[in-house]
């Protein structure tokens, strides 16, 4: 896409928005693996922001961090499914904890490549806070600034993914001398996208003309149907998988909606199709492989609908 005027003036600042959905996540990666194949190049390089979060999180820490996609694949490969199928909140926090350490180790935000923003939510005050690498990201208080509340990765990471109460609240002690209980990020911004043009308009004061947001979802799919006798026997543990699907999906509209709202003039590419046959039933707690291949397959054929607008943001 060419740019004129204030555009030319700044060069185009690209976005990229990842939102949460559990194991869906690899819809994600289908979609990013087409991407990094079509520019040439590791995304942190062509990104200048990435916005993550709960699995949007885990994939835009590890692309800030400078990991391929196909790398990414191989550790949600790894670890996911094993999160997934863990039975009661405190497995499944023990595995979500051993997933960031093997992953992320002691890396700190200085590390990263790109500016990126990993985005929780604080369970007291009921507020968003989000875990940012570089100063210019700031909107406020720049001189007590720290990269991630002097946080690790694997820490900000492993809140954002908290849903409780299907896992453990979070607690991270901050480099001021603060103890934070988080929960998931996607209870405040499952769809990160308006986090991430706030960041680009106000703090990088990048001009409207010159934004370019690519923001992918992890599809729409039918839930999932179960015998009578799991229905009889976990009827209480599926209605509250349910209530949370539809807790986040309606915050994922609602912020999606927001931006076409406030943002309509800034150019944006969302991708989150919907897939109606019955095949694709699945919830965020997935954790059979033959079907998450099958949502990586769909991914990648998502990117298909909207090579030629990608192209024209990105190349």
């Amino acid at each position: 896409m060419s740019a004129t005027g204030e555009a030319a003036e700044h060069g185009p600042c690209r976005i990229l928005s990842l939102d949460g959905g559990g194991a869906k996540g690899f819809y994600t990666l289908g979609v990013l693996h087409e991407i990094e194949g079509m520019i040439g190049c590791r995304l942190h390089e062509k990104f200048d922001l990435v916005f993550g979060t709960s699995t949007g999180a885990i994939i835009a820490a590890l692309i800030a961090l400078g990991y391929s996609v196909n790398e990414i694949h191989t550790l949600y490969n790894k670890h996911v499914p094993d999160v997934m199928q863990r039975r009661g909140r405190s497995e499944k926090s023990a595995a979500l904890a051993e997933l960031a350490e093997s992953v992320f180790g002691s890396a700190t935000f200085d590390a990263v490549k790109t500016r990126v923003g990993i985005v929780t939510t604080r369970w007291v005050i009921e507020r968003p806070m989000i875990f940012k690498g570089s100063i210019e990201q700031a909107h406020g208080r720049a001189g007590t600034f720290s990269p991630g509340f002097g946080c690790t990765i694997g820490d900000a990471v492993q809140a954002s993914c908290s849903a409780y109460p299907f896992f453990d609240r979070k607690f991270v002690e901050t480099d001021s001398g603060d103890r934070v209980e988080l929960v998931d990020g996607g209870y405040c911004a499952n769809n990160p996208t308006l986090y991430a043009i706030a960041d680009a308009k106000i703090a990088l004061k990048i001009p409207d003309a010159s934004i370019r947001v690519v923001s992918i979802g992890v599809g729409v799919y039918p839930e999932p149907h179960h015998s009578l006798f799991s229905v009889a026997r976990w009827s209480k543990y599926l209605l509250s998988v349910q209530l949370l699907q539809k807790t986040l999906e309606i915050n994922t509209q609602s912020m999606d909606q927001l931006c076409t709202i406030l943002f309509k003039h800034i150019p944006t590419i969302r991708i989150n199709d919907k897939f109606e046959k019955p095949e694709m039933a699945t919830d965020l707690f997935e954790h059979d492989l033959d079907k998450l291949n099958i949502l990586r397959q769909r991914g990648r054929e998502s990117f298909a609908t909207r090579e030629t607008q990608l192209r024209q943001f990105l190349v």
